[in-house]
């Protein structure tokens, strides 16, 4: 394993440093958090005008574009930048200094790269050219609908929304949350997971639909806030009701019942992205917390002549470099062996990621006091994300269930190849 960047790598990144110091970071104050009130609803079908984003994103997008920094997202495919998960790695670290705001202005941000690597690699050629071309340009965004507010989603078996085949056309039914970008007035896309066969095995019940979001029957009933946050300028997230749309057949996405193995699919490299900014996030964070400490004095001497901040920060440094191995480590044996050889790895730092970025991030608000709670700094919004993000892409317990199993069959396997009261001890590459 070399994790040295090559010289493309090393351009692309340091291009991107610099986009974020003259022209990411300077506009963050014009995302700042809008006065919504939390779950406010909205007209059925359109989000408020207050859902938009700030008309510098067209600004920056321009720029990236300008830049070479588009679509550094998709790996192995000619229609984004061609890199590996390796190689994105450090790039995406860069764009968690401000999660908010840098990866869409460079295309990169979740739902779409999700739902275009979905259409990249499962789209019809029709559907390819309605969507997944206009996402590719920025042209228009989407959002993902899974979770469900009446059932625990963590569990994909228990998904109620309905789609009924008539004809031609599947008649669908249900209520999703967390469909975040919904609210933005670019979105015209919703990627819905729905069961398309209940009688059949538990594997192939349900089914991908692309769905116009101007759809008759879709209605947007709320904005959902994260711990008092809308994220409106990022689009929000929004709570969706299906009420009888009727959608064309030709708009499912691979074959009837293929719907689980397809948001898996989705979840495959993508599901590092969230690891490799949060490294970044719990960096700007640890920045912070180091200015702090030399700026602020209490009791005699400056914060940073404390012992249990020194402590705070010295922790700090060894948990994201931890951390940052085991991110890279993981992108390069997706890159070797594929996305299921990493499932292991995959696991352990959606477990390690979030929780390392929310601990640093509270040592970060608790040496700034009070300020470290207030809107003057990213430190409460960075902290509502990487708490958050311990759901988004499946909770702990779901991870260290499979991380707990996997263990313990290797283990059993490793007893099995050994002798009996004789230690095995496995040859290099750990979990694997």
């Amino acid at each position: 394993m070399d994790f040295t960047p090559d010289k493309r790598s090393a351009a692309l990144h340091e291009n991107l440093v610099d986009f974020m110091h003259t022209r990411v970071v300077p506009a963050e104050e014009r995302f700042a958090e809008p006065h919504f009130a939390p779950g406010s609803a909205v007209p059925p079908g359109v989000p408020e005008t207050g859902w938009g984003r700030p008309p510098v994103m067209a600004e920056l997008r321009s720029e990236a574009r300008d830049r070479g920094l588009w679509n550094l997202f998709l790996p192995h495919s000619p229609l984004g930048a061609g890199l590996t998960n390796l190689q994105y790695a450090p790039l995406a670290e860069v764009t968690g200094w401000s999660p908010l705001v840098a990866p869409e202005a460079l295309n990169c941000a979740a739902p779409d790269t999700g739902n275009m690597e979905l259409l990249s690699l499962f789209g019809t050629p029709e559907q390819q050219e309605r969507w997944l071309g206009p996402l590719l340009d920025a042209r228009i965004r989407s959002a993902y609908c899974m979770t469900e507010p009446a059932v625990a989603s963590s569990d994909a078996a228990n998904i109620a929304t309905r789609a009924r085949r008539e004809g031609d056309e599947y008649v669908l039914n249900g209520r999703k949350w967390w469909a975040t970008g919904a609210l933005a007035p670019e979105c015209e896309l919703l990627v819905v997971l729905a069961v398309t066969d209940p009688d059949t095995q538990p594997r192939r019940r349900q089914s991908i639909l692309l769905v116009p979001r101007d759809t008759p029957g879709v209605r947007v009933v709320r904005g959902l806030s994260v711990f008092g946050f809308t994220d409106a300028s990022h689009g929000g997230h929004a709570e969706v009701v299906f009420d009888d749309a009727r959608i064309p057949v030709a708009n499912i996405l691979g074959a009837e019942g293929d719907g689980g193995r397809l948001a898996q699919a989705r979840l495959g490299p993508g599901r590092i992205h969230h690891c490799m900014r949060l490294v970044g996030m719990a960096e700007r964070a640890l920045q912070l917390m180091c200015r702090r400490a030399g700026e602020r004095s209490a009791f005699g001497q400056p914060l940073a002549g404390h012992g249990a901040v020194l402590e705070s920060i010295a922790e700090a440094r060894v948990r994201i470099d931890q951390l940052r191995l085991m991110v890279l480590h993981a992108a390069w044996l997706i890159d070797e062996r594929g996305a299921r050889a990493a499932r292991t790895e995959i696991s352990a730092i959606k477990v390690a990621a979030p929780r390392t970025a929310e601990w640093v991030i509270d040592q970060a608000i608790q040496v700034h006091g009070a300020a470290g709670m207030a809107q003057d700094l990213p430190l409460a919004s960075l902290w509502a994300q990487a708490r958050g993000l311990r759901f988004a892409d499946g909770p702990d317990e779901v991870h260290r269930m499979v991380l707990g199993r996997r263990e313990l069959r290797r283990q059993a396997d490793l007893c099995q190849a050994g002798h009996e009261g004789v230690t095995t001890i496995p040859s290099w590459g750990g979990a694997q």
